[in-house]
């Protein structure tokens, strides 16, 4: 088979929308972006989903405050959030939301299988639930307070007719999956919480209908029942591909390769969502990541704190492609890290203004003194150029291998560093001296044309991450060679092409006019 047929599914988890969206869902789609868009470079054939959770007593609740019906509360948040996906260039391929109509019907026909293979049973309900978080929890899992270990808030008692999931029955079954697929989960430190504190403890049959409120999917035999939260948020990653009723999608996508999700949601991917489809005979998805949290001053960016500004603002201030890249820079994937705009400042000022800003403009400005910016390549190569040719030739499976193991800032950090070698390059060559001597003006035709070379190659492999500044890099030097397949060779810069007038791809902030 060859690479270009490859597919491959990414998704991000549905987001409530209990209240506009934050920095913190920001940085979960950016990744997922970031992972697609490379994909995508790589010749892979990506279907990149994201969406909305909709259903629910917390935002059945909130309507009702707001004098508002359900669908219309949450449909005024879902277009703030796609507006805000537009902002970020987030390039996904479907939008789901658990309002669409196919979603719905077709989560009824799953439960409804689940129910007639005996998956899913009547009993009663009695426990502990959360209703911010739409959890249940027994009296062991609450925290040291008796509250939701999760958001620490008051559980209250629950007690009514309900369906049953029967989770334990898939118990043995998951766990010697986790044993046969160790990078199911990732990083491992979620596989070991989820083993100890989850599933040796002993899984218990799972509540999947409710009573008591009315905003969700009926379960159509039996209809003074919805369908609780999991079946039906947690199937979108296949109804969207039309399971259970139109399968060439699903069987063309179908398992997702990455599911990206928050560390507080990954038990329902990892032990619900499993089990789920082990009852309904289907493939389980390749991996599971398990990201940190993006934390604000110390605290979780949190809706219900309200401790966060709309990301627009920072949109607006620094550039789209300063706040992705700080995004994608600043946290290794997977542990928490702090936001701050002073982290962003820096962040921007010290890699996109000074190292990649800084070459460009020097490059393209010599370009411009000296030959008119026509460029050409003598080939007159010196041993100072193989600090950097070697590296170039490593970078791409460099990067590939960093972006396998999701390692995203790393990846940006084998690519800074080969801005950094051309940025010394500049010094170590010294085409202002070159540039006095005739004897020497091949010479320094190929410098200023390794640089512009290096430059396309970083520009080639920044597009997954900072897509507008490749694309302006590309406008600037004039060049149709954009593919992945062009940088495993130096030297696919056209020759005798004229480079476009340069302009400032990032301008300095000063950190005085922001505090």
């Amino acid at each position: 088979m060859e690479e270009k047929q490859k597919k491959f599914y990414i998704t991000t988890p549905i987001y409530y929308p209990s209240a506009n969206f934050h920095i913190g869902h920001c940085y979960t789609t950016i990744i997922a972006d970031a992972i697609a868009r490379y994909k995508r470079l790589k010749g892979y054939d990506v279907f990149f989903q994201t969406g909305t959770d909709e259903h629910g007593q917390k935002i059945e609740k909130k309507a009702e405050e707001a004098g508002v019906t359900p669908k219309e509360y949450v449909d005024k948040i879902i277009e703030n959030a796609k507006d805000l996906w537009k902002s970020l260039d987030i390039s996904y391929d479907y939008f789901i939301r658990t309002t669409d109509s196919d979603h719905e019907r077709r989560v009824q026909k799953i439960f409804k299988k689940l129910y007639d293979n005996g998956d899913i049973y009547k009993g009663e309900y009695k426990g502990l639930y959360c209703t911010p978080c739409e959890s249940f929890w027994t009296e062991s899992q609450l925290d040291e307070n008796g509250n939701c270990p999760d958001c620490h808030r008051e559980v209250h008692e629950v007690k009514e007719e309900a369906y049953f999931f029967r989770l334990s029955k898939y118990q043995e079954r998951l766990e010697k999956f986790y044993e046969e697929n160790p990078n199911f989960i990732q990083p491992v430190s979620r596989k070991n919480e989820m083993l100890n504190n989850f599933i040796k403890p002993g899984l218990s049959d799972l509540c999947v209908s409710r009573t008591s409120f009315k905003w969700g999917i009926p379960v159509d035999f039996d209809d003074k029942h919805v369908i609780y939260v999991w079946i039906d948020a947690l199937t979108n990653y296949i109804t969207s591909l039309g399971y259970p009723e139109d399968l060439e999608k699903f069987n063309k996508y179908w398992p997702a390769d990455l599911h990206l999700v928050g560390k507080e949601i990954v038990r329902f991917h990892t032990i619900i969502w499993p089990c789920l489809l082990m009852a309904l005979d289907l493939p389980l998805p390749h991996q599971v990541f398990g990201h940190g949290w993006l934390i604000i001053n110390g605290g979780k960016i949190s809706k219900s704190l309200g401790n966060y500004k709309d990301p627009r603002e920072y949109i607006n201030d620094y550039g789209v492609d300063a706040v992705r890249y700080f995004a994608l820079r600043e946290v290794p994937f997977g542990s928490d890290g702090n936001f701050s705009e002073e982290a962003l400042i820096n962040r921007t000022n010290s890699d996109l203004v000074n190292t990649l800003g800084n070459l460009v403009n020097r490059t393209l400005a010599m370009s411009k003194k000296y030959f008119n910016s026509v460029v050409t390549n003598p080939k007159v190569y010196e041993n100072i150029d193989d600090n950097l040719t070697s590296y170039i030739k490593a970078l791409p499976s460099l990067v590939d291998k960093k972006m396998e193991s999701l390692k995203v800032n790393e990846a940006l950090e084998d690519i800074f560093e080969l801005l950094k070698r051309a940025n010394k390059y500049i010094d170590e060559t010294t085409p202002w001296i070159l540039a006095k001597d005739e004897t020497k003006t091949d010479r320094l035709k190929t410098v200023i044309y390794n640089l512009l070379e290096v430059i396309r190659i970083s520009a080639v492999l920044l597009t997954p991450f900072i897509p507008e500044t490749s694309e302006k890099i590309f406008k600037m030097l004039n060049t149709k060679e954009t593919s992945f397949d062009s940088i495993n060779d130096f030297g696919k810069l056209e020759e005798n092409i004229t480079l476009n007038e340069s302009f400032i791809l990032f301008n300095r902030i000063d950190t005085k006019t922001n505090e």
